[in-house]
């Protein structure tokens, strides 16, 4: 088995941080869209691909030097917390290869891990969509993943908290649970991530291990 963690909502209570700094930055533009719309709409999607949704959809240019992630170091420095429980879960976890399959860039995941002393759990089994053609909800960087961890798609579970994360494990032809337990995640998170393919929804990590009994 190897489980593959989506970083941003599963690993790291960062959802919310990314929405706040994009919702300013794209606020500017002329694009009015709030945080939480952009965690539930684009979360684990590449930013660039945000923006070309974002201009089709509203008109307004985003200009090809679009950057938050000056604006983001600072925040994430600041408020960067990891998911209740994750540290004593991946100890728990310790004998299952593990990776991260991110549409966060290799540099940020490196930053925001890092923070929260969860670069070492796994590094260097971290994989971003900057190293594959498609980002999510493509399953190209799932498919990447288990090819580096040398496991069959098909012996991977995917731990994911976005509708375009479990669109893309399950396109990967892997199993994936949906973890609803970051800030970002509304009343109704989980019921969408079922509706998209998700096997099981869950909200505290502690429940991981014993999710995992007798699954392959």
């Amino acid at each position: 088995m190897l489980l593959i963690f989506d970083c941003d909502g599963v690993v790291l209570d960062s959802m919310m941080l990314h929405g706040e700094v994009e919702s300013e930055a794209y606020g500017k533009l002329g694009i009015h869209i709030s945080p939480h719309e952009l965690s539930r709409r684009f979360g684990g999607f590449p930013q660039a691909d945000v923006s070309k949704i974002l201009e089709r959809e509203t008109g307004c240019k985003v200009p090809p030097d679009f950057d938050v992630e000056k604006e983001k170091e600072k925040i994430f420095t600041q408020r960067m917390k990891a998911i209740p429980r994750i540290h004593e879960t991946l100890d728990a976890l310790w004998d299952i290869p593990r990776c991260i399959a991110s549409g966060s860039g290799v540099v940020s995941l490196k930053h925001m891990l890092s923070l929260v002393g969860l670069y070492d759990h796994f590094a260097p089994h971290i994989f971003s969509s900057e190293m594959v053609p498609r980002g999510k909800p493509a399953p190209d960087l799932f498919l990447f993943a288990a090819n580096k961890m040398g496991v069959e798609p098909k012996e991977c579970l995917v731990l994911e908290d976005g509708l375009a994360g479990i669109q893309g494990a399950k396109a990967a032809g892997m199993r994936v649970f949906g973890f609803v337990g970051g800030s970002h995640c509304d009343e109704g998170h989980g019921a969408r991530l079922k509706d998209e393919g998700a096997e099981i929804v869950f909200s505290d990590m502690r429940e991981l291990p014993s999710l995992l009994d007798g699954l392959f």
